[in-house]
């Protein structure tokens, strides 16, 4: 009788090794996943939802089992919201992992400063892992920057979040601004930021550009900058041409060759430093600007001096073939 008790509990034994072996195997050995792929994460989910969707959508063969073996084996950490890379062949417990402390799959959409709102639009309605319509917003309204996103996120939560990080940053910017500065509102600053956005590529002359008009501002000058003309043409598209003798004359109220002031709104979306630049502008007596040719600008206080830096520039596009 003792022989055959020792023989049952060796079976007994033998039996548990070989179902905690098959427990453990089913935990550490290879999931049910056949290539790489992706999972979503639900917002509030649950690790029983979890389960659940990973056995709906294949990726793992039992979901009673996950979780018996999640609670045993696995870490008691919550499950991330979010999307997730998963490797081909991976483990469960590497499933688990990924879910609760790997770092969900980061998507961008990037919206370049000086990006008319129209772009705006039509980059947000050409990403095809967002949904939902939106209309084009208003101009000035978008802070210019790379935006998070997920996969089947509404466009309009997308640029929700870039409309509230401008009103935002105005909110923080706006307080700092230089006293005696050419503006009077925020809407006015970032007219006049649209207006530095679109006159110069060169980070380092927006402050200079911005001392520029906002010395015409006060003076009672007429802005004559170019990209008023062509905004109520295109909404700042690209105009593929010359400007015509006719538009610079055009009445409207974005044109400043032909009225004074800004125009009623904001022609682009500025970034961060136009509008800074706009808050604290360069203190110079610069009212003239007119390209030097190597993409930035020389600037004078007199229309002399400006007609001087004019036919410098004409001449060089001459030598150029471009005149």
């Amino acid at each position: 009788m003792k022989r055959i008790g020792c023989l049952a509990a060796a079976v007994l034994a033998l039996v548990a090794l070989i179902g905690a072996i098959w427990f453990a195997a089913g935990w550490w050995g290879s999931a049910e996943i056949d290539e790489d792929t992706t999972f979503i994460v639900p917002s509030g989910a649950t690790l029983t939802s979890v389960a659940n969707k990973l056995q709906e959508e294949e990726l793992i063969g039992d979901a009673d089992g996950f979780l018996l073996r999640a609670k045993v084996l696995g870490s008691g950490d919550p499950v991330q919201a979010g999307e997730f890379e998963l490797a081909a062949r991976t483990s469960q417990a590497n499933i688990l992992d990924t879910l609760q402390h790997g770092q969900p799959v980061r998507r961008l959409i990037t919206i370049p400063e000086g990006l008319p709102s129209i772009y705006v639009y039509e980059r947000l309605m050409a990403e095809p892992l967002l949904t939902g319509e939106i209309p084009v917003p208003q101009e000035g309204s978008v802070l210019p920057d790379s935006y998070d996103f997920e996969r089947g996120e509404s466009r309009a939560a997308v640029l929700a979040r870039m409309q509230a990080a401008m009103r935002n940053f105005l909110a923080e910017a706006w307080p700092q601004r230089k006293p005696g500065i050419a503006v009077d509102t925020i809407e006015e600053a970032l007219s006049l930021a649209a207006i530095v956005e679109k006159e110069t590529g060169v980070p380092q002359e927006r402050r200079m550009v911005a001392g520029l008009y906002s010395n015409r501002l006060k003076d009672g000058m007429l802005l004559q900058a170019d990209p008023t003309i062509i905004y109520p043409i295109t909404k700042g598209k690209p105009l593929g041409r010359r400007i015509r003798q006719s538009e610079i004359a055009a009445v409207n109220d974005y044109n400043t060759y032909s009225m004074v002031g800004l125009p009623k709104g904001p022609i682009t979306n500025p970034g961060r430093e136009s509008i800074r630049a706009v808050l604290d502008p360069a203190r110079t007596e610069a009212r003239y600007m007119v390209a030097d040719g190597s993409g930035g600008h020389a600037f004078a206080r007199t229309l002399d001096e400006h007609n001087r830096n004019v036919q410098k520039w004409f001449a060089l596009r001459r030598e150029r073939g471009e005149m």
